[in-house]
């Protein structure tokens, strides 16, 4: 099969690090590329968008994926590179803010607060059982490479995001990468997403919402096929 780019937008996070072992369980036609967004600075949708169109110039043709926080990236990318992005996939993604009830808010999730709910949810990890070690270790070495500050400004892009008008107009195939046991997405983001682009090519992976990192092998056989089928659209 024809090679095909693969460009990997991560998710709040904004690290490669999740990324890892889905990397190593791709097919070899599919040539990744892990973009990254910076970790200091102003990080809404708007300063990330031309980070990401930096990373691609070089490349070509490509195919963008967009993880959770992500999605909205890609398809904005899209839309801005018309003849160089071939395909979207939204993974675990959004096109309006994933929680509705917390947008009003959004404002008030400055740093402090950002860090006080990031601590919260670090404990969780100390339960055992709770995670993998594998999990675990990736965990840390995101707190440790990103500050609450960047993180706040993240989650207020997302809970103020509107990409229902990019969706529609996409021009390109679109697939969705779903996780029935995701806690974070709802599932309606999945219906939201279909209402708009009916089309969209949808292949599931019985996983939560980090199912990229958890289930990897699985992960890397499902867009291998949204990818094959985005070749006969």
């Amino acid at each position: 099969m024809t090679k095909t780019t693969l460009v990997l937008l991560p998710g709040l996070d904004g690290t490669g690090i999740f990324f890892g072992p889905l990397l190593a369980h791709l097919p070899p036609w599919i040539d990744p590329v892990v973009v990254t967004y910076p970790t200091a600075g102003p990080n809404s949708y708007e300063d990330l968008i031309p980070v990401v169109e930096r990373a691609i110039e070089p490349l070509g043709k490509c195919v963008i994926l967009g993880w959770s926080f992500g999605g909205p990236l890609a398809l904005m990318v899209t839309a801005r590179r018309p003849s160089q992005v071939t395909g979207v996939i939204l993974c675990a993604s959004f096109v309006t803010p994933p929680h509705p009830a917390l947008a009003a808010y959004r404002l008030a999730l400055i740093t402090p607060v950002v860090a006080v709910v990031r601590t919260i949810r670090r404990l969780r990890f100390c339960i055992p059982g709770f995670a993998s070690k594998e999990m675990r270790k990736a965990k840390a070495q995101t707190w440790r490479r990103v500050d609450a500050r960047v993180l706040a400004a993240r989650t207020r892009a997302a809970l103020g995001v509107d990409a229902r008008s990019l969706l529609a107009g996409c021009r390109v195939p679109v697939g969705y990468l779903a996780s029935p046991r995701d806690d974070v997405i709802p599932r309606a983001m999945l219906d939201e997403v279909l209402a708009i682009a009916p089309r969209t090519q949808v292949a599931e992976v019985d996983g939560p919402h980090m199912t990229l990192f958890t289930h990897p092998q699985e992960s890397a056989a499902r867009l291998a096929g949204l990818l094959r089928k985005a070749d006969t659209l």
